[in-house]
């Protein structure tokens, strides 16, 4: 059985950019790519390479230079205004300027393209918005002032005002941006699972590339040059996309991991023995980060480390040893 279709956005041949007085600034060109439903797709880049530029060319924000963008086959600027906003839903990393608007008030807003001219909400329209605020989880928040949330509850809310619109495409740029960690990890959650669940097309740029890598269905690698490489994070760790896109920059790909670790320039080298596990992990990491490699030979001139259940063992070039027993004491002999 054939695999089904699930392209919704295509790009043929599209070039992204400017037109100023100086002429025509091209930051991309022809690009022919999908964008799938029912994926998380993530667009990765260094800042200033065009990432905001294809999102507002994608959400018809900003004229293409040349080439066409399809959703579902019909070309985008076909659309009306009303139409459009009925098929695309943006969430903008600009905090949303709202004075005196309950949760529940700005939710209602993603109603719009389906409200009369007052644009008011029918008990319809309201069942969506409880709908929508149900699925990211801010029921709760419905009557709290937007001014009061905090970062990650106002993102919440951008989303639920996204979903209220239902539209079949969402976009989003840096929406986990301003975030805490935790906060990071909730959304990006949240956005898969509504990726999947409702089989919404979910395409986000972000700078959080560890999430992206474990998160993300599929990625796109924007390079400075407008070079596009599109692949599932597993794929592009195989075939050395990850490692060469992101190589001299302080990092290094772990091929095992399919995670970027932070690169050291290594000094010297320890011997270093005793039980696996995360107590031997964690000394690896700290001599990494002094710029010390570790390594099984045994070395006259240097010191050693025997790692152990419930100590650390520093053997000095003079045969006598001392014991440790946290990994920031052991630091001070190395």
């Amino acid at each position: 059985m054939m695999k089904p279709e699930k392209e919704t956005i295509r790009l043929d041949r599209l070039s992204i950019g400017y037109r100023g007085k100086d002429g025509v600034t091209t930051v991309a060109g022809g690009i022919c790519a999908s964008i799938r439903c029912g994926e998380l797709t993530c667009l990765l880049g260094a800042n200033g390479v065009g990432k905001s530029t294809l999102l507002r060319t994608l959400s018809y924000f900003q004229p293409s230079l040349s080439g066409s963008v399809y959703i579902n086959g019909r070309e985008m600027s076909t659309f009306g205004d009303r139409e459009l906003a009925r098929t695309i839903g943006v969430v903008l990393t600009d905090k949303p300027d709202t004075v005196n608007m309950t949760v529940r008030e700005l939710v209602c807003l993603g109603r719009s393209p389906y409200t009369g001219f007052w644009g008011t909400c029918s008990q319809e329209d309201m069942n969506v918005v409880a709908e929508a605020m149900a699925m990211v989880g801010i029921d709760s928040l419905d009557s709290r002032m937007v001014s009061t949330l905090s970062d990650g509850e106002r993102q919440k809310v951008m989303i639920a005002k996204a979903l209220a619109q239902q539209t079949p495409v969402i976009y989003l740029d840096e929406p986990t941006a301003f975030l805490d960690f935790p906060s990071k990890v909730e959304i990006m959650q949240l956005l898969h699972r509504i990726s999947h669940t409702m089989q919404k097309t979910v395409f986000l740029s972000t700078h959080d590339l560890e999430l992206a890598l474990q998160i993300a269905d599929t990625v796109w690698l924007l390079s400075s040059g407008g070079a596009l490489t599109i692949g599932s994070p597993e794929d592009m760790a195989l075939d050395g996309s990850l490692s060469s896109f992101f190589s001299g920059r302080g990092i290094s790909f772990d091929q095992q991991t399919g995670l970027f670790t932070v690169t050291a320039d290594i000094v010297r080298r320890i011997h270093i023995s005793g039980c696996n596990g995360p107590r031997m992990a964690m000394v690896r990491k700290a001599l990494h980060r002094r710029g010390i490699e570790t390594t099984d030979e045994v070395l006259s001139d240097e010191i050693s480390i025997e790692v152990t259940m419930s100590a650390f063992r520093i053997v000095f070039k003079d045969g006598s040893s001392s014991y440790v027993s946290t990994v920031a004491e052991l630091m001070e002999f190395v």
